[in-house]
């Protein structure tokens, strides 16, 4: 069954005026009827007693001279009240002097005592109401009067009014739906309406759709005028809000357009570094070499210096073609997402630094990493980078100190990679990640400045962050942070377990 509050408007009005109507009604009946019947209780009661005091005062003759029978004829007048079904005369000694039965036959109970001080008693009970009055004569008690009389009047009067408050209830019914109908047509029929025509906007997403005028000057009209004005201006922001989506869709494709343009001029000039630039390299160091085989012999020192920085250069150009090619290749490629163990990672790149570690006393500290979602040919170029950097930087120490591990930092695992190496001053940390960036210099750590700038785009292309913390000559420590593609594929293991291993 639906709750009230889940009425219709017209059926709530409907349900409303009925429950007003009705209650006020009931009060108002209730209160009459309450009011009646005490009046109809007091005024019984004191007929009664008048009834009584009339018989007592033409029967004191008859007590005087010991007349029963004139006291009877007395009393038969109370034949005129047709409610009284009984009355008695009591003598002063108490005996029952004269008496009347309206059907005559009967018994009723014996007359109420009456409280010293009073001169009439009464109590309503089984139906019936009961009058016992002392009648006095020049100051002295001569007789007590006992009436008893039906309640049919009562109860005719009760009927009498539920009749008359049933009409009155169905008159009241009938002019509450009137007024209904009237209040649903005015008040609730434009509402519904207005709900209506909102859940065509709703559910068809038309804002050209307006809702029908109530044609009245009121709350109401002034209601579905806004309501109109609301769909107007949103009608109006929609097509702008379309016309815009329309240019920035040729914006879109215009800017792809371009961005496959630049592509293009990537790929070309990608072919070109590979190929083009490299030819001549290849030419410079087959003749430099030829130069020194051939003539090395008979150049004095200067000439030799001279040549060994040409063969320098050339080597070093070509790492920086190679590392310029990488990081390209970085931005183009898509990734691909598999769950890795970062500690085989790590391991595969301690491999492969195995050469440049030779005659070097190195004590590796390789903690235990976690498993997570990522590219793993590209997480094991950062690894290769930083670790390659590390073993760079720690050269001039006697025994080199290489740290892996991972640390939790608000709620993330956050990897790093520490050594007590030449670090650098921390002030310019924010130079370390951009490209042919460097803090030292080429005559101290060879390199191009790229590999750091390669790691940040790997790490950022992860969802990740990269940066580090360093003090000149007491080391550097990179930190990273990666994203995984899907949470599920992430696993975190044990906290970290230091190991050693001296290379």
């Amino acid at each position: 069954m639906l709750r009230f509050r889940d009425y219709s408007i017209p059926k709530k009005l409907t349900w409303m005026n009925l429950l007003v109507s009705g209650t006020a009604l009931l009060l108002a009946s209730t209160g009459f009827f309450a009011y009646d019947l005490y009046n109809f209780r007091t005024s019984t009661v004191r007929n009664l007693g008048i009834q009584a005091q009339i018989i007592g005062s033409n029967s004191v003759s008859a007590l005087q001279f010991d007349d029963p029978r004139s006291a009877e004829n007395t009393l038969s007048a109370l034949r005129a009240a047709p409610h009284v079904m009984f009355a008695e005369i009591y003598a002063p000694d108490g005996r029952a002097f004269a008496r009347y039965r309206r059907d005559g036959s009967g018994s009723f109970p014996p007359p109420l005592p009456i409280p010293a001080g009073q001169t009439q008693v009464y109590r309503f009970q089984g139906g019936q109401v009961a009058l016992v009055r002392a009648i006095t004569f020049q100051g002295k008690p001569v007789a007590r009067i006992y009436i008893r009389s039906d309640l049919r009047a009562m109860n005719d009067l009760g009927k009498n009014f539920g009749i008359i408050v049933v009409t009155v209830f169905l008159i009241s019914l009938l002019a509450t739906l009137w007024m209904s109908s009237v209040a649903r047509l005015s008040i609730a029929e434009p509402i519904v309406r207005l709900a209506g025509t909102a859940r065509i906007v709703l559910s068809e997403k038309d804002y050209s759709v307006r809702a029908s005028p109530a044609g009245e000057r009121n709350e109401i009209a002034i209601l579905i005028s806004t309501f109109n004005e609301m769909l107007a201006q949103i009608q109006e922001r929609d097509a702008a809000l379309g016309q815009a989506h329309d240019r920035l869709e040729q914006q879109v494709q215009q800017r792809t357009a371009q961005l496959n343009a630049a592509n293009a001029d990537l790929e070309a000039f990608s072919y070109s570094v590979s190929h083009d630039l490299r030819a001549p390299l290849r030419h410079i160091s087959a003749f430099s070499q030829l130069l020194n085989e051939e003539y090395g012999s008979k150049m004095d020192a200067g000439a030799q210096q001279h040549l060994n920085r040409i063969q320098s250069g050339v080597k070093n150009m070509g790492r920086l073609i190679d590392d310029l090619l990488k990081m390209a290749q970085i931005g183009r490629k898509e990734l691909a997402w598999v769950a890795t163990d970062l500690n085989d990672i790590v391991k595969d790149v301690l491999v492969d630094l195995q050469p440049e570690c030779e005659d070097r006393q190195i004590d590796w500290r390789i903690g235990e990493l976690f498993s997570i979602a990522c590219d793993p040919g590209l997480v094991k170029q950062v690894f290769a980078n930083l670790l390659s950097n590390a073993v760079k930087y720690t050269r001039k120490r006697e025994i080199a100190v290489i740290e892996v591990g991972q640390v939790e930092e608000d709620h993330a695992s956050v990897i790093f990679v520490r050594d007590n190496g030449a670090g650098f001053d921390e002030r310019y940390a924010g130079k370390l990640f951009g490209v042919f960036q460097r803090l030292h210099r080429a005559e101290d750590f060879e390199g191009t400045g790229v590999g750091l700038s390669t790691v940040q785009r790997i790490v950022k292309k992860h969802g990740g962050a990269v940066w580090a913390k360093g003090e000149v000559d007491k080391g550097a420590t990179f930190f990273l942070t990666l994203t995984a593609k899907t949470s599920s594929l992430a696993t975190r293991t044990e906290a970290p377990k230091a190991t050693k291993a001296a290379v």
